[in-house]
């Protein structure tokens, strides 16, 4: 994975790097809900300037994640599990389209790097290591919409990632099974690094399966 790692980091912005790491503070809950955020402080925290920060904020207010209130400030949005069920009905769709998409899709490169991602998240199911389990479910699904060349289901589930892992992240303690939950992460990018679109497919239905067993879950703890 550090090749892999190394290759993007030299791609990317500085406002994709403020993104990715404003984003992984709020889904794991280091900037809870409707904690109060400001481009300043942010700004100091992460090392980056304040223009990189602006327009990270803007992109993760698109994804739901945060708040902007004119003349208020920023917050960091709400976790509402009804939202959380209407936003599975759809991703339950959207992700089998996509994953059956990246396998028939995915160039040889990226079908090697959905096989090393799965010999990660089986490592992570085995060690229980969360926060390792959090960053390879965002490189794997960023892999699947860059794969499954449809910039429309993209568009829309990039809408739902953030959303559905700070819900993940918030609850599997209590109600989550992280060791299957990454299996069947594995399970998925293993189908997809076979080029087997149907066989990819099956296996996104089965994790939806589960995420929404632990959605309901959540209900009765």
């Amino acid at each position: 994975m550090a090749d892999s790692d190394r290759e993007a980091d030299d791609q990317e912005t500085l406002t994709d790097r403020a993104y990715r790491l404003v984003e992984e503070l709020i889904v794991t809950l280091a900037l809870p809900p409707e904690t109060i955020l400001s481009e300043q402080s942010l700004a100091a925290r992460l090392g980056i300037g304040r223009t990189p920060i602006r327009e990270a904020l803007q992109r993760l207010a698109r994804d739901g994640l945060v708040v902007i209130l004119p003349r208020r400030g920023i917050l960091v949005s709400q976790i509402n599990l009804k939202t959380q069920m209407r936003l599975l009905e759809v991703r339950r769709e959207l992700e089998r389209l996509m994953a059956k998409g990246a396998a028939e899709r995915a160039a040889p490169e990226e079908s090697a790097w959905f096989a090393t991602i799965a010999r990660e998240m089986r490592r992570a199911s085995d060690a229980s290591d969360d926060m390792t389990f959090m960053r390879l479910d965002r490189q794997f699904n960023e892999l699947v919409s860059q794969t499954a060349r449809n910039e429309f289901a993209s568009r829309a589930m990039g809408l739902m990632h953030g959303l559905s892992r700070r819900f993940w992240y918030q609850h599997y303690r209590e109600s989550g099974d992280l060791p299957l939950s990454a299996r069947l992460h594995a399970e998925v990018a293993e189908a997809i690094a076979k080029r087997d679109g149907e066989a990819a497919a099956k296996a996104s239905d089965r994790l939806l399966d589960y995420i929404e067993s632990f959605t309901r879950k959540t209900i009765e703890v």
